[in-house]
């Protein structure tokens, strides 16, 4: 975080120094600040950031991907004259342990389409998703641990 920071305000100082405050500039001054950290920090073993950055990116593409295909599956499946649903809950163990990780997953769950979470147990182990087709609640919970679940910790951890 304090790396990211950083970069914004090297990015921050580009921009002043160039005397152009134009997005293209700010988005210029970032990567080319993210570079100069990303060489300065590697000989003293901080080379992370930009891989992180790139995990993150990672995550949210698997979102938008996520975001995108259960719209378009809950789209046919109100549209579908027959509408046939078996909605419920299911109960999907966690490996992520955190409460930022959890909160994110918790998060991400809710805001795909057709899925919902409902609460995370007292020992913090299981969450708790409403599905509008939980006709298979396995693969659900398969999904569920290799999408989201592995990127948030190839992520933050």
């Amino acid at each position: 975080m304090i790396a990211f920071l950083f970069n914004l305000l090297l990015a921050i100082a580009w921009v002043t120094v160039t005397g152009s405050a134009s997005l293209h500039n700010l988005v210029f001054g970032f990567l080319l600040a993210a570079l100069a950290l990303a060489v300065i920090r590697e000989p003293f073993g901080g080379g992370g950031y930009l891989r992180r950055t790139r995990l993150v990116l990672s995550l949210m593409g698997l979102f938008l991907k996520e975001l995108s295909l259960s719209a378009w599956k809950v789209t046919l499946t109100v549209l579908s004259p027959d509408m046939k649903l078996k909605p419920g809950i299911f109960a999907f163990p966690l490996t992520v342990t955190s409460d930022f990780e959890i909160t994110l997953l918790a998060n991400l769950i809710t805001l795909t389409p057709g899925t919902l979470s409902v609460d995370v147990s007292t020992d913090r182990r299981t969450l708790y998703v409403h599905a509008l087709d939980c006709s298979d609640p396995e693969a659900a919970r398969r999904g569920i641990a290799n999408g989201f679940e592995r990127k948030i910790m190839e992520a933050f951890r």
